[in-house]
């Protein structure tokens, strides 16, 4: 009889155990888990994609590989997901245009955030710069908003795409300024610079990474960030808030959604995997390296995020009149 009850109490205690475990330990995933990404192989999403399938390889001990569905600015990935399976084999790693931006201008969308997709976790974020050419009179946000106002027949800006965060942060510095700015849409962020640089333009907004090498090398000239702190990519140049502009604060984000359906505990699990590797120090310096501030959040933050963002930028949107088909 003690032996029996010995065994008894071994049973207990490891059915205890076995059901204390957290539930996304337990969640199976089924493989190849596969990272969509919406943009072209090499770019900033794509490599930041690669660096956390290569980190969810090594912890889940699971076969993780990164497509990259190419077209209108990622919504053709977040199609894809929405038609996935809803295992936890497929996720997307996308941008804050996909599943904020896009639904605020599109009249015809062929995916709905809210109803398609499941938040796993926030990535990064990233921060945009104003800049100028580098014979501008401007060195800092006031100066140039008096140049605007002295010259309202220049008062345009650059972005590198039309519906883009960075044409809406430029409406923002508008409003906020009091200046209408008129927005010159370019096709990509290579001919933005080309023209700032040459002067045919007198100011442009993109993502800070794509404009800093520039900046550093004295062939354009950042005159403000977005965020609400300065960047440890460029410490030495103020935010709008610092130069007293406290409205004009922005910040872009990648996130990783899965498609909606998809087991509470496999979110759990895949969410925990992310945040453990983005405090890994070695990631997090590659991260920074390529322009984001490496976050990691719960799929319920990632939620509120969406819908804060959603909130800042619908008036914006709204009032600019913008829309595409």
């Amino acid at each position: 009889m003690p032996c029996f009850r010995r065994l008894l109490s071994c049973v207990v205690v490891l059915a205890l155990a076995t059901f204390a475990l957290p539930a996304y330990a337990q969640a199976p995933i089924r493989e190849p888990v596969r990272i969509m990404v919406g943009f072209a192989a090499g770019g900033s999403s794509d490599v930041a994609a690669r660096l956390i399938g290569e980190s969810l390889k090594n912890s889940l001990g699971v076969s993780v590989v990164v497509e990259n569905k190419v077209g209108a600015g990622g919504r053709i990935a977040a199609e894809a997901l929405k038609n996935a399976a809803a295992d936890g084999s497929t996720l997307l790693l996308t941008p804050i245009v996909v599943p904020v931006l896009a639904p605020l201008v599109y009249k015809q969308l062929a995916y709905d955030p809210a109803r398609d997709f499941a938040p796993v976790t926030q990535v990064a974020t990233y921060q945009f710069a104003l800049a100028v050419g580098p014979s501008h009179p401007a060195r800092n946000v006031a100066e140039f908003v008096t140049w605007m106002k002295a010259n309202p027949g220049q008062a345009s800006f650059g972005s590198p795409a039309p519906g883009s965060l960075p044409h809406f942060f430029g409406l923002m510095i508008g409003q906020a300024t009091g200046v209408d700015m008129v927005h010159v849409a370019y096709k990509g962020g290579v001919p933005l610079a080309t023209d700032l640089m040459g002067g045919q333009i007198p100011c442009g907004i993109d993502a800070l990474s794509d404009m800093i090498e520039l900046h550093r090398a004295g062939k354009l000239r950042i005159i403000a960030t977005s965020g609400a702190e300065r960047s440890p990519l460029l410490p030495m140049v103020a935010t709008f808030r610092e130069q007293g502009f406290p409205s004009i604060e922005g910040s872009g984000w990648i996130g990783v959604y899965v498609p909606a359906g998809t087991p509470a505990a496999t979110i759990d699990r895949l969410s925990s995997a992310i945040v453990a590797a983005l405090k890994s120090p070695e990631l997090r310096e590659r991260l920074i390296k390529l322009g984001y501030e490496p976050t990691g959040t719960t799929p319920r933050e990632l939620a509120a995020i969406m819908s804060a963002d959603t909130a800042r930028w619908a008036p914006i949107i709204k009032a600019s009149g913008f829309s595409a088909d």
